[in-house]
């Protein structure tokens, strides 16, 4: 017996290294010291323009899009929901992405299909501004089923100490500020494939009026990144912004919560904005809910930002002008503890 014979392709991880190598060399920036390959990804980061640099990282995965990936055989989003995804975690508290690196784990390895995957990862960082410094490609026989893989990454930014958006600063009076969404994003598949493939036994191929696109085409949008606008709202004014929320799993209700202060709560105006039509048919043809509706699906709310109400205008117009042209008021911030109220 040889290690081919359990199922482990050597030659063709190898293939996979060779073909990543020129896709993530085009996203490496200055502070990269080392090639894809090595044992750990080199970065010197560039601190001159920090007084109190502080480094802040997170980790996440697709989830069970993955599936509707699979399912299509599509395979060129995944990677940028995923940098996506991740970059705005660490924006929520004033960080841009300095690198980037995933692991790609699979029970037999398909080397276009891994290429693809990580050159949507590529794309992703280079729309980012960020490198994509290394990864661990996995194959793992009898662990994964046949076609299929599970993709997660981890990101690292930076930002100064004194321009930390922290929640701290918010106070009763403030408003909220929504960014839309673009649809799903990656987060509530469990409960969208559940309605959508089992209940209706609708085919990702199927074209639903309603969406005005097929199913797969619907359900794979990417994971918009917020790192544009709010970049340019934060160098606006390092100030305006006293808290952001990325609306992720648990929706707008537990994810606002997380950065209020004590003594406060939101008061979210559902009227103020219509929910694309996915989440009214999801909500209507699997008998959603509403209050699962919004602590499942972003509702059409990816991110939410917490501002003075004076500087309300000021902060919609730099958002236009940075082509967040949708942005808009959905609520306030009021007393209470620390949770979401719908009106």
């Amino acid at each position: 017996m040889d290690y081919r014979s359990s199922g482990v392709d050597i030659d063709a991880a190898q293939q996979v290294v060779r073909r990543v190598k020129d896709i993530a060399r085009k996203t490496f920036t200055s502070g990269v010291l080392s090639d894809i390959g090595s044992f750990g990804g080199l970065y010197q980061a560039d601190i001159e323009n920090y007084k109190q640099p502080v480094l802040v990282a997170s980790a996440d995965g697709v989830g069970t899009k993955l599936k509707v990936a699979f399912l299509a055989d599509r395979h060129d989003t995944v990677g940028i929901d995923l940098v996506n995804h991740c970059v705005n975690d660490v924006l929520v508290q004033g960080a841009r992405p300095l690198f980037f690196l995933d692991y790609l784990a699979t029970g037999r390895l398909a080397p276009d299909i891994s290429t693809t995957v990580i050159q949507g990862l590529a794309d992703g960082c280079a729309e980012n501004g960020c490198a994509l410094l290394g990864g661990e490609t996995a194959e793992m026989p009898g662990f994964y089923v046949d076609g299929e893989y599970d993709l997660a990454g981890f990101v690292v930014g930076i930002v100064d100490r004194a321009h930390l958006v922290d929640g701290r600063r918010i106070e009763t009076g403030d408003v909220l500020i929504g960014l839309p969404s673009n649809g799903l994003h990656t987060n509530g598949f469990s409960l969208a494939r559940q309605i959508i493939f089992e209940k209706l036994h609708l085919r990702v191929e199927t074209v639903v009026d309603e969406f005005g696109m097929t199913v797969g085409d619907e359900l794979l949008r990417t994971h918009r990144s917020y790192l544009q606008p709010v970049s340019a709202l934060l160098e606006f004014d390092r100030k305006v912004v006293k808290g952001l929320a990325h609306i992720t799993g648990g929706g707008l209700t537990d994810n606002l919560p997380r950065v209020l202060p004590p003594g406060t709560t939101a008061r979210i105006v559902r009227q103020s904005w219509i929910a694309p039509p996915v989440f009214q048919f999801l909500q209507r043809q699997g008998e959603v809910p509403e209050d699962d509706m919004y602590r499942t699906f972003n509702m059409g709310i990816g991110m939410v930002l917490v501002v003075d109400s004076k500087a309300a205008s000021a902060v919609l117009s730099t958002l236009a002008e940075a082509g967040e042209s949708g942005a808009m008021l959905i609520g306030e911030v009021v007393e209470g503890d620390q949770q979401v109220l719908y009106v």
